[in-house]
């Protein structure tokens, strides 16, 4: 066994090794993914402790919980509560039935329908004879959104007013060149960093339904394709990224967040994510967002929103009930709303007070609102190495081949997935 799978065992061991309790006392394991939150959910489950003195709550939080949970899910070990990022993992993790079913649980109405659909867009568990849809396996505890940040002391300085069509943002990119300000900082380093326009810009552009159709059609690709169907997308991706800086091909994620921060370029291709990061460098960096403009007509815009933090609960975990309360408190409004202050993320729940940051104040309300969509890029499988196609096609300016390319993995993807429904 390699170190790095004992380390993994080790973890799981230290995972789910709660003794059982001889003093009444109910000890929960709490699985919560983002290391940059643990203080914040320490606070949390102090304050649910105390209120609650028949139950513990054991947070478990390690540098790679991917590996880590599904290390858990093969030795069978589900913990009895989780956070994860709810995405294309999470689908099949829920598709797999590890979690329980709260579609019951009174707390659901609490929840925005357009962020819970988000959720259940990526799968649910079909056990019970059940349709995909019908069981509600995570809650949407914070949600992110990825659009376009910007310095507005940049904008002022050189008379640009935030773009609200594509043309417009062309146009202020083009104002920001000739000026010698860098219109966008881009960290291609880090080949991750391409996927936010591709969600944005492939997401408004695509045809409705588009991802059924082509799951529906297999392999062979004839009426829909991303060649078919994303070629104006990534045209207008290559585009944004020629007006990077120059070296962006070799600048990563941290670079980029530190370069904005200290007043580098005009606008940042990053979301309400980049926020934390970029404050870390500089508290006082000003910082403004807007939606990707990506059509003429500026009603068209929405905000591609994903949930940064979902709740679930292990199917079969003995303490279901204390379980239950522990989610119940955790989706309380006061809880939600600290939360969300403290990692710039967006309340989930219905009629929620909108975050007061004036960085997030250009997305806000389309959030609010309910005009967004999902991250498109949940819906390619994990299999498909599409950020490094990306990466490769921002730097090299070829959208064709990238295209051709992702209509190859695609296509292979499919004929594995029909060859192993047919036990060959």
């Amino acid at each position: 066994m390699s170190v790095g799978l004992v380390a993994v065992a080790a973890t799981a061991v230290a995972l789910s090794g709660c003794a059982p309790q001889d003093d009444g006392v109910v000890t929960l394991n709490f699985f919560q993914f983002k290391p940059e939150a643990v203080g914040n959910f320490t606070d949390i489950v102090a304050d649910f402790e105390a209120a609650n003195p028949d139950i513990r709550v054991v947070q478990n939080s390690v540098p790679d919980p991917d590996t880590a949970i599904r290390t858990l899910l093969v030795k069978n070990k589900v913990p009895d509560v989780l956070t994860l990022n709810v995405n294309g993992n999470y689908g099949e993790l829920a598709r797999a039935c590890i979690f329980a079913d709260l579609a019951d649980e009174p707390v659901v109405d609490t929840v925005n329908p357009a962020v819970q659909q988000i959720v259940q867009d990526l799968g649910t568990c079909t056990a019970d004879g059940g349709s995909d849809g019908d069981e509600i396996n995570a809650l949407p505890f914070a949600s992110n959104a990825s659009g376009i940040l910007y310095n507005p002391e940049i904008f002022a300085a050189n008379d640009v007013e935030v773009p609200t069509t594509w043309d417009e943002l062309i146009a202020a990119a083009e104002t920001f060149q000739a000026n010698g300000v860098d219109p966008f900082y881009c960290t291609m380093k880090d080949a991750w960093t391409a996927g936010p326009a591709f969600v944005n810009l492939g997401g408004t552009l695509a045809p409705e339904g588009f991802f059924d159709d082509l799951r529906a059609e297999g392999s062979d690709l004839d009426k829909v394709s991303f060649s078919k169907d994303f070629d104006e997308s990534m045209a207008k991706e290559v585009e944004l990224f020629s007006y990077c800086q120059d070296d962006f091909a070799s600048r990563d994620y941290n670079a980029g967040n530190k370069a904005f921060a200290e007043g580098a370029s005009a606008m940042y291709l990053q979301g309400s994510y980049a926020i934390p990061a970029i404050r870390a460098n500089n508290a006082e960096a000003p910082i403004g967002s807007f939606p990707y403009p990506v059509t003429d007509d500026a009603d068209d815009r929405v905000v591609v929103s994903g949930v940064d933090v979902g709740i679930m609960i292990g199917r079969d975990t003995p303490h279901a009930a204390e379980a239950q309360r522990f989610v119940d408190y955790l989706m309380s409004p006061d809880v939600v709303q600290a939360y969300t202050e403290a990692q710039s993320t967006f309340s989930p729940l219905k009629n929620a007070e909108p975050n007061a940051d004036t960085a997030l104040a250009g997305l806000e309300p389309y959030f609010s609102d309910g005009k967004i969509i999902g991250f498109i890029d949940h819906q390619i499988p994990a299999s498909i190495p599409l950020v490094n196609l990306l990466q490769s096609m921002v730097i090299s300016g070829d959208s064709e081949e990238f295209l051709r390319d992702l209509d190859s993995e695609w296509s292979k993807v499919a004929a594995r997935t029909a060859t192993q429904r047919q036990g060959k």
